[in-house]
């Protein structure tokens, strides 16, 4: 903190005042850092495999609150919202979802170079577990550039 003294008066009458200045310059690197950091470290925060969606027409789906993923990746990986599921415990672990909630809204992201079987064998372990409500995401396709 600064303090200011008056000037012409005699060394025995000098009354001291506080300068009320605020350095904004420490707080503004900080800032700055941590902003860095954030940027650095959001990409990384991304987990999940790569899927190629196929594209469709449709328009976009509300997020609620009873709602699973479940990603088939291209080497016939599969994971129930971002926990990697052993092939032969698919069916299990829907059926066990579906007793816990039964108005659970399952959107399956299956990539499209999988084959039509694979995914059907998904589909029929998702309906044998009594999950009614299922949606299929897709990606919606380029629109042709205009002149």
């Amino acid at each position: 903190m600064a303090v200011k003294v008056s000037g012409s008066q005699s060394p025995s009458k000098e009354v001291p005042t506080a300068l009320a200045e605020i350095n904004v310059t420490p707080m503004v690197d900080v800032m700055l850092v941590l902003l860095i950091i954030f940027m650095v470290t959001a990409p990384l925060l991304q987990q999940g495999i790569p899927v190629d969606l196929p594209k469709a027409e449709g328009t976009a789906l509300r997020d609620t609150p009873q709602q699973v993923n479940l990603m088939l990746g291209r080497d016939q990986e599969v994971r129930l919202d971002n926990e990697r599921i052993e092939p032969g415990e698919l069916g299990a672990r829907l059926a066990a979802l579906a007793a816990a909630r039964p108005d659970v809204m399952l959107y399956v992201q299956a990539d499209a170079a999988l084959s039509y079987g694979f995914v059907a064998g998904v589909l029929a372990d998702v309906r044998k577990a009594h999950i009614l409500n299922v949606g299929l995401v897709t990606e919606a396709p380029e629109e042709p550039r205009r002149r």
